[in-house]
């Protein structure tokens, strides 16, 4: 008997079994809304989009269906309000950007538009949005979310959304541009090379776990790209591939060498024809699939504070102390500006000139 593979829920869907064949039933649900019947597989891309969908409160139509309809300007919007904008920016960029992110976006726009702030608790939607200023972009960010990374998405969202405005000829200022993102720590764990090892007696050569380790840590790519890398990516010993995340955007091309360690790794695994990760059923993973395993596969580890984004940090934070410079680490990881550089730079500088400085603490005798 197959073993039921166990996936996470997304935030808002839960599982309802029916009483009599225990038959299970997913849902979305909102509050104030009435909940959703989900019909999709659990861990496909089908699924997410269809929960993206319901959040969006739109219909949910299988892209191998017919085209999946834009969402429309609702006819009560009043022209010039926010809720207008914020309408036109989704009915204007959907298809336009990855769709996770257009997700993500529209769900925190529609979100800020139902919050009230202020003496009279006016609904932030109604307002005209040449109104808005900074000091409203401020209170709305600092009332809506209560940690600091949650707090940057709201300001990200209004930004992008204004940006967007000022290209199309709609609006002449952005009121969230010069408000700079809050400090929210290091986020996920960077991994050390002793949890490394760690995980590599676990998981031995020639498994899938060791495979996913060595593909993120030895390529510094993200769990959408591993997902669907395979050997078609691979040519003369150089990887070469467009990372979803820019490719609407800066269009940048990743093109790394193949590290001999890595290439032993996948000559040692069993893989499938188009991605090098498969699941016990010879498929590729999804996404979120491929991200549910990985968390199984640190947890056999007990490394149950690991992720693979942190492997990604982890070969950043491994190249700068190994002396990279912020343009390699651009071109390893696909990142366009020095934002993202300069935090492991900076960091391995720190790290090299404590190292030779702190003999000087000895008092002289």
């Amino acid at each position: 008997m197959q073993k039921k593979i166990e996936t996470k829920l997304p935030k808002g869907v839960t599982l309802d079994r029916d009483w009599r064949t225990r038959e299970p039933r997913y849902y979305f649900r909102a509050a104030g809304r009435k909940k959703v019947r989900l019909h999709q597989e659990p861990g496909t891309q089908n699924f997410d989009d269809e929960v993206a969908c319901a959040r969006l409160g739109i219909p949910y139509v299988p892209l191998d269906e017919k085209p999946r309809p834009k969402p429309e300007a609702p006819r009560d919007v009043k022209a010039g309000t926010i809720d207008w904008l914020i309408a036109e920016y989704k009915r204007r960029t959907v298809g336009k950007i990855s769709q996770g992110k257009w997700t993500r976006r529209a769900n925190m726009l529609e979100e800020i538009a139902e919050f009230q702030f202020g003496k009279k608790k006016a609904r932030v939607g109604g307002l005209p949005f040449l109104d808005l200023k900074r000091r409203h972009v401020l209170k709305i960010r600092d009332e809506l979310r209560s940690t600091p990374g949650a707090q940057n998405e709201v300001k990200r969202a209004i930004s992008a959304m204004f940006s967007w405005a000022i290209d199309n000829d709609i609006a002449e200022t952005n009121p969230a541009a010069k408000i700079k993102l809050l400090y929210s720590g290091d986020g996920y764990h960077t991994w050390t090379v002793p949890e490394v090892r760690q995980y590599e007696a676990k998981h031995p050569a020639g498994s899938k776990a060791r495979l996913m380790l060595h593909l993120a840590l030895y390529t510094g790519l993200r769990l959408d790209n591993l997902a669907v890398l395979g050997r078609q990516h691979i040519r003369d010993g150089v990887l070469t591939m467009r990372p979803g995340k820019t490719k609407k955007s800066s269009g940048v091309v990743v093109e790394i060498p193949v590290l001999p360690e890595l290439q032993r790794t996948i000559d040692e695994s069993q893989t499938g024809n188009l991605t090098f990760l498969i699941t016990e059923f010879g498929k590729p993973f999804t996404t979120n699939g491929l991200g549910n395993k990985m968390r199984d596969w640190c947890d056999q580890a007990e490394l149950f504070h690991c992720s693979t984004h942190g492997l990604r940090k982890a070969g950043a934070t491994i190249a700068a102390e190994n002396g990279a410079t912020d343009e390699e680490l651009m071109a390893i990881f696909g990142w366009t500006t020095k934002n993202q550089t300069t935090v492991y730079t900076k960091k391995a500088r720190r790290k090299k000139i404590a190292a030779g400085a702190i003999q000087k603490l000895i008092p002289e005798s």
